[in-house]
C-alpha cells in the first residue's frame, strides 16, 4: 500500500517564522511506514530551505513560477489574477502532476491563496492549516468553499464569518512545540545575555520574541519597556527585541528605533536580531513581554512557559487560551503599555510569586503541547481525508 505523500509548500527567504517551523517539524515527525513528506520551496531555500535539511528533510525550489499577493503588499515575484491564470495555475498543476500528491497542505496565507485552487484541479485533497486573524478574506472566502479540511491553531483564529458553514470540516489543533530535552539554566542564561551586553548582572531583562510586524506591536513592547523603566529608577532596565522585519512590514524596525531615541531609551534597548535557537536567550531574559493583538496562537509564548520564564501578554487573541490568568503567567489590557508594570514589578519582587508562575506554566505547557500529540491528530485528520471518510470538526483544549 503506498504511503500517503503529503505536499507542503512555502515561500523561501530570508524569514523562518513560527508557522514554518511548525509545519516543517511536523513533516519530520510523520511516521515513514504511513506518510510521505515533500517540501517544495519558491523562489530561494533561504532560511526554510536550511531548516528542512536540519530536520532531516530534502526540499525542492520552484524558482520561476510567480505568485500572486495582495496588491498591497509589494512582495518578490508577484503577479496579478491574470498572470496567475495563465501563468501561476498552469505550471503549478503540472508542478502537481509531477509530484503527485495525495494531500496539500498550505500553512501561511499566500500558499493558501496560490495552491488551492490547483490542488482542486489535481484532485488532491487540500488542508488549509489557518494560523491568522479570524477575519482574513482567504479564510472566510475561499476556504469554505473549496478546502477539504480546515485546521486552526485556536478557538479565536477559526474563521469567524465563513462564506458557507465549516462546523463539519473544521478543527482546533494546536500547535507542536519540540521542547529542549534539557532546559537552559535561567540564571545562567541572564548572566551570558548581561555580559554580552556589558551590563550588570543584575540588570532587569525584559523580552520580546518573535517577527517585527503590526500585529505583535513590537512598537507597544518599546512603551512598556519604558513604562516599566519610568516605575523602577532605582534598577537598571532594558528592553532585548529578539526577531527581524519580514518583507511585507519593512521599515517598522526603523519606526521602534526612531521610538526608542524618541523615549530616550538608546542606552536601555536592544536590537538582537534573530536567533536559533532561541532557547537559551528566552531562558535568559527576566520576564517575556507579549504585546500583541489578533495573534492566533504565539508559539514564542508557549515556549516561554515551558521553559520557566514568566509571560505577560495582552489579554486579547489565543493569549487567552494559553495562559490562566494569575495563574500561568499575567494578563493585561492591550491598548495600554503601563498594564506591564504591575504584574511585572510583582514577578520582580516576589521569589515565591515568579517560581510558582514558572513551575504552573511548565507543567501546562508540557501537557499540552508536546509535538506527539499534534503529530497523532494531523495524521489521522490525513488518513481520514485520502479515506474520503467524513472528518468531525474537532475542538482540543
Amino acid at each position: 500500500m503506498r504511503r500517503i505523500r503529503v505536499l507542503f509548500p512555502f515561500v523561501g527567504g530570508p524569514v523562518l517564522g513560527g508557522s514554518h517551523i511548525s509545519a516543517l517539524s511536523l513533516a519530520a515527525a510523520l511516521d515513514p511506514n504511513r506518510f510521505e513528506a515533500r517540501v517544495l520551496v519558491h523562489f530561494e531555500p533561504g532560511a526554510i530551505g536550511q531548516k528542512t535539511r536540519e530536520l532531516g528533510l530534502d526540499y525542492e525550489v520552484l524558482e520561476d513560477t510567480p505568485l500572486m499577493s495582495s496588491p498591497g503588499l509589494p512582495l518578490p515575484g508577484r503577479v496579478g489574477g491574470l498572470g496567475y491564470l495563465t501563468r501561476t495555475l498552469p505550471a503549478l498543476r503540472r508542478t502537481l502532476k509531477k509530484i503527485d500528491p495525495d494531500i496539500v497542505h498550505t500553512n501561511e496565507g499566500r500558499m493558501h491563496a496560490n495552491w488551492i485552487m490547483p490542488s482542486k484541479l489535481s484532485g488532491c485533497r487540500h488542508l488549509w492549516h489557518h494560523r491568522q486573524d479570524p477575519a482574513a478574506k482567504g479564510a472566510n472566502m475561499l476556504a469554505p468553499l473549496l478546502a477539504d479540511h480546515i485546521v486552526s491553531v485556536s478557538h479565536y483564529a477559526m474563521p469567524s464569518r465563513p462564506i458557507r458553514p465549516i462546523g463539519d470540516r473544521a478543527s482546533v489543533i494546536r500547535s507542536p512545540f519540540d521542547f529542549p530535552a534539557i532546559r537552559p539554566d535561567r540564571t545562567n542564561s541572564h548572566d551570558k545575555l548581561c555580559d554580552e551586553l556589558s551590563l550588570p548582572r543584575d540588570a532587569v531583562l525584559l523580552g520580546y520574541f518573535g517577527s517585527i510586524i503590526k500585529r505583535k506591536r513590537p512598537d507597544g513592547f518599546v512603551r512598556a519597556v519604558d513604562a516599566v523603566r519610568r516605575a523602577l529608577p532605582g534598577r537598571q532596565v532594558h528592553g532585548l527585541l529578539f526577531g527581524d522585519t519580514v518583507d511585507a512590514t519593512r521599515g517598522l524596525d526603523e519606526t521602534c528605533k526612531a521610538l526608542v531615541s524618541s523615549l530616550g531609551l538608546n542606552d536601555n534597548f536592544h536590537f538582537m536580531g534573530f536567533r536559533s535557537p532561541v532557547f537559551e536567550a528566552m531562558s535568559g531574559v527576566d520576564v517575556m513581554l507579549v504585546p500583541a493583538v489578533n495573534e492566533p496562537f504565539g508559539r514564542t509564548l508557549i515556549e516561554s512557559m515551558y521553559l520557566g520564564t514568566p509571560v505577560v501578554a495582552t489579554r486579547h487573541g489565543g493569549n487567552i487560551e494559553a495562559i490562566s490568568d494569575g495563574l500561568t503567567g499575567f494578563l493585561v489590557e492591550p491598548d495600554d503599555p503601563e498594564s506591564f508594570v504591575e504584574p511585572i514589578c510583582k514577578l520582580l519582587s516576589d521569589p515565591l510569586l515568579q517560581t510558582r508562575i514558572a513551575d504552573a506554566a511548565q507543567a501546562d505547557a508540557a501537557a499540552k503541547y508536546g509535538a506527539e500529540r499534534h503529530v497523532s491528530e494531523i495524521s489521522g485528520l490525513y488518513e481520514q481525508l485520502v479515506e474520503g471518510t467524513q472528518v468531525a470538526g474537532t475542538a482540543y483544549a
